[in-house]
């Protein structure tokens, strides 16, 4: 009696790590992976022409951060399961990837059968994470939690502060003085900003800014 296979649509941008995704899953009798791709609008291109049953995302992708990309897929396709495959093992990256809609977060250091397992649990509407991050879920939900509502919650704390400064008119280099950066580690925290917020440039993210309140004086709360 034939399974109808899992079809799973593989975004990874290092290609040594996507091949060897793709060789494990490859190895499984009843996972099909029906397209790859390193980009993050390409992903959402394919997952919406595909309608894959999981999607394994990366989340620092060129063209689109894979949290953009994850909401959109999410947001057009409800029925699209994503399972995150990261690097990132910090706070910011795992909520981030989660408010976006990813169902599992695993990371690239996982054993094989590890991933297997949360791809088959993903495709099963559960969710399931490393260790590591399942301990940091839990911990999250077991604090006190403000009930004021967050501006912007993909953006990081850093993030949030440096759009702040943006809005209220400041250089990179200002921004850098004032928060004690280097200005490239503020043009990377910038570029972060502008593809989870999904602006185009600078005029348009202060935009969004002010209308969310940010630019005005004091700390962004």
């Amino acid at each position: 009696m034939s399974t109808t296979p899992l079809r799973i649509l593989l975004v990874e941008d290092h290609p040594l790590y996507r091949r060897g995704l793709r060789t494990l899953l490859g190895g499984v009798a009843d996972f099909q992976v029906v397209a790859e791709t390193g980009d993050g609008m390409d992903a959402v291109r394919l997952a919406a022409e595909l309608q894959p049953d999981v999607v394994l995302m990366d989340l620092q992708l060129p063209g689109q951060s894979g949290h953009a990309a994850t909401r959109e897929i999410v947001r057009a396709n409800p029925a699209v399961r994503i399972l995150v495959v990261s690097l990132f093992r910090d706070e910011d990256s795992v909520f981030a990837a989660l408010r976006a809609g990813a169902r599992g977060y695993i990371l690239k250091d996982a054993d094989e059968d590890d991933v297997i397992r949360a791809i088959r649990s993903t495709a099963a509407g559960e969710s399931l994470f490393s260790p590591e991050i399942a301990s940091r879920v839990l911990t999250w939900f077991t604090q006190v939690r403000p009930t004021a509502p967050e501006v912007f919650p993909d953006l990081t704390d850093r993030e949030r502060d440096i759009l702040h400064l943006i809005a209220s008119g400041k250089s990179n280099s200002a921004i850098a003085d004032e928060l004690s950066l280097s200005v490239k580690t503020v043009a990377n925290n910038v570029s972060s900003i502008f593809g989870k917020l999904q602006v185009s440039d600078r005029a348009e993210a202060i935009v969004r800014a002010r209308d969310a309140g940010l630019g005005r004086s004091g700390k962004p709360s």
